[in-house]
């Protein structure tokens, strides 16, 4: 039998490169396989425990510690915090990234178009993000939530919102970057469309970036999420989510310290998880950024 070749650094291609020096972060991969396990137990919460045990009441339970029958022990309802947790984090984890795929894309379609185009175009659009720059990620979600009211889909529209202007001046740096480079005057000579030469050609060549800011930003969002939940301003309660079972069992943390411990560390762990992707990826992409 022949023994295959080994490849030299200058056969691989970029995503190649990518992945292996990725690999080669012990803390980027420790992030994906506990970012795994997270996700695996929220995505098989019907498995592990019944939505019925999010808001059945057993009172006689109220306040049990943690044990063979209750992992987590129970609320001052006697609800299980386990089967809480569990489905709590299907909200904050599966919200955290449809609001980053949303201000994504939306960013990219207005940094894109301004970067490519410039001009008259660059300049009406980057004033419109300058505005919403101008009020902190933040307070700007607060005011939007607060007009459209509590709710998931609601929570998920605000926080979007709130980060398109991040996401679009991070692509419009990519596109400038890229947009006088030869194989762009190249695909312009062949007669592809404006439309195609950003999606196929000059976001694929800039993905890194925003890949990295993506990541990043994953983390801050689960966090904001929470915030908002524990601040009653995102999911309402009874529904479970990290940040509003915190605000729910406030007033007993200190005689139950479980009851803010556990979810407390479910955000912790799986935000440090998302950070240590984040810094792999930026290593990654570009290993002259690492210590």
């Amino acid at each position: 039998m022949f023994k295959r070749k080994k490849k030299s650094l200058s056969e691989y291609s970029m995503g190649e490169l990518v992945m292996f020096r990725f690999r080669k972060n012990k803390l980027a991969m420790f992030g994906v396989f506990l970012l795994a396990a997270v996700f695996l137990a929220v995505l098989l919460a019907p498995v592990l425990s019944s939505y019925d045990n999010v808001v059945q009441m057993h009172v006689k339970d109220r306040f049990t510690s943690p044990n063979g029958s209750y992992i987590f022990g129970t609320d001052e309802f006697g609800r299980d915090l386990f089967a809480r947790v569990l489905y709590g984090g299907r909200i904050s984890l599966l919200a955290s990234f449809a609001i980053i795929g949303i201000a994504l894309v939306m960013g990219a379609l207005i940094g894109g178009a301004a970067g490519y185009f410039g001009g008259r175009v660059d300049s009406v659009l980057m004033r419109v993000v300058d505005m919403l720059m101008a009020v902190p990620s933040t307070l700007l979600a607060m005011a939007i939530i607060t007009a459209l009211g509590n709710g998931v889909w609601k929570l998920v529209v605000a926080l979007a919102v709130s980060q398109i202007a991040r996401f679009s001046r991070i692509v419009r740096s990519a596109v400038l970057t890229l947009r006088n480079v030869e194989f762009i005057e190249a695909a312009q000579c062949y007669g592809c469309s404006s439309l195609r030469i950003i999606v196929k050609h000059i976001l694929p060549n800039g993905i890194g970036p925003i890949i990295v800011s993506a990541t990043l930003n994953l983390g801050q969002t689960i966090l904001s999420i929470s915030s908002m939940g524990y601040l009653g301003l995102g999911v309402a309660s009874p529904t479970p989510e990290w940040g509003t079972i915190i605000s729910e069992n406030k007033a007993n943390i200190q005689a139950y310290p479980y009851l803010g411990l556990i979810p407390g560390i479910c955000i912790a762990l799986t935000v440090m998880a998302v950070n240590f992707i984040g810094d792999g990826l930026r290593d990654a992409f570009d290993p002259r950024t690492k210590n």
